[in-house]
């Protein structure tokens, strides 16, 4: 079901999916039967060179259907919601079954339980089309053009209906709303940068993102290259974000098990300074919190690292089970957040600082050992040296060799926790911190 942009057809609803389902659960053979809906409604808008130069709107439902004989599974699915279509994706699915191998990791579908109910579907969201975007995209281009800056952005918005049932009574239904803001923008050879995820598309801030990106673009012409080493360093809530999503992709238990990890018999332990606590928030109204995952598991707060020591892992269903763990923690609304007294803002933290480099942002980040979480990347849409509590001038991009293990295990300073979005996070709540050590590997020349 993929259709162009015109009239939409509203969402599958809760009573549509149940019917659906029920259609599938009442003729499976199978031992086990699992229905899942993803019903995703998204429109983006693109400009570049200060002018628009995409908009599309697209719709695309996708009814997938999982049975199992035993430890044999197979999975089938199909973007058409008709009577016939559903029982012949269900046919499928149990040929496929029949003839896989078994799976040792096979589980039945998790146990039915009541998923907490949130407001991930905000109603200014899930009404926004290409006209309310087309109004975020000028009025980015609007600034860039009377500063004469070069832009290049996204607007973009979706809603989701999302569903999960099997035949064990698990049932679960939600609709989600999601909208997102980025631009890039060019002053000469310099670039200044802004992004926003959240629920409400009435909470992107496009004109305060749109103006800090002009300033960072501005103040960072004439960058002259600073010697590679160590320094202290202001990193901004999305250069934190990127390093921590390293960190937070690291925390599988399977691989904590096999002794791969970089936390390997380190749970229970101090592995950054004892005043940093990362939890799970799915209710904060600035973090994009579910109800439930698509495995059918319910989203709840939970405390991954307090104070400092690693208290949680990321299970999945098998491992948790061969674990003894009964509730699996998840973590898609994360939250880092500092004890103690914090400064009132970045500049703030600036201000404070006697020399040291201020970071925007991290860019494509990869690992280099993946045993002590050793990562490598490069600071991007904004590099400054500081200098007696002020910016005194750009400095050329560098490349690091760091591990967030290492680096967090001391702070300086640092900010109440904010919102960082990055191309690689997704979203969450950092705050700006202060390390009195960072290693920059070498500069970059572009």
């Amino acid at each position: 079901m993929t259709v162009q942009s015109g009239t939409w057809p509203k969402m599958t609803s809760a009573e549509e999916f149940r019917f659906l389902s029920e259609l599938v659960l009442t003729r499976s053979s199978a031992d086990h039967t699992i229905v899942s809906l993803r019903d995703h409604h998204a429109g983006t808008t693109r400009f570049a060179n200060n002018q628009i130069v995409q908009n599309v709107d697209a719709r695309r439902g996708s009814l997938a259907v999982t049975v199992a004989f035993g430890g044999r599974h197979g999975t089938s699915s199909t973007t058409n919601f008709t009577a016939g279509a559903v029982q012949d994706t269900l046919a499928r699915a149990e040929r496929i079954a029949r003839v896989s191998p078994v799976d040792p990791e096979y589980l039945p579908p998790p146990v039915p339980c009541v998923f907490p109910v949130r407001e991930t579907a905000k109603p200014e969201t899930m009404a926004a089309g290409p006209v309310k975007r087309l109004e975020y995209a000028n009025e980015a281009i609007g600034h860039c053009r009377m500063e004469n800056i070069m832009a290049a952005g996204v607007v973009s918005s979706s809603a989701t209906a999302v569903g999960i049932a099997a035949d064990n009574g698990l049932f679960g239904y939600e609709r989600r709303a999601d909208a997102r803001f980025s631009l890039t923008v060019q002053a000469g050879d310099a670039t200044g940068w802004g992004a926003a995820a959240h629920r409400s598309i009435d909470h992107l801030r496009v004109q305060e993102r749109t103006l800090a990106a002009i300033a960072k673009s501005k103040r960072g012409r004439d960058a002259y290259e600073l010697s590679a080493g160590d320094y202290p360093v202001i990193l901004e809530p999305a250069a934190v974000a990127g390093l921590w999503t390293w960190l937070i992709w690291s925390l599988d238990a399977k691989s904590y098990t096999k002794g791969t990890s970089p936390f390997a018999g380190k749970l229970g332990q101090p592995i950054v300074d004892e005043r940093l606590t990362l939890r799970n928030v799915p209710d904060h109204d600035d973090l994009l919190g579910v109800g439930f995952t698509h495995e059918g598991l319910p989203s709840t707060d939970s405390v991954w690292i307090d104070r400092g020591i690693l208290t949680q892992l990321a299970y999945d269903r098998f491992t948790a089970k061969t674990g003894g763990v009964e509730i699996i923690p998840t973590l898609e609304a994360p939250a880092l957040s500092v004890e103690g007294p914090s400064a009132h803002s970045i500049q703030d933290l600036i201000k404070s600082t006697e020399r040291g480099i201020l970071v925007t942002n991290f860019w494509y980040i990869r690992p280099v050992n993946p045993r002590d979480l050793m990562l490598t990347g490069m600071t991007r849409d904004g590099t400054f040296l500081v200098e007696k509590g002020e910016v005194v001038s750009a400095v050329k991009n560098f490349r690091f060799h760091e591990s967030p293990l290492r680096a967090f295990q001391r702070l300086s300073a640092w900010t109440a926790p904010m919102e960082a979005v990055n191309s690689e996070t997704g979203k969450m709540l950092m705050p700006a911190i202060v390390l009195p050590h960072f290693h920059f590997s070498s500069v970059t020349r572009f």
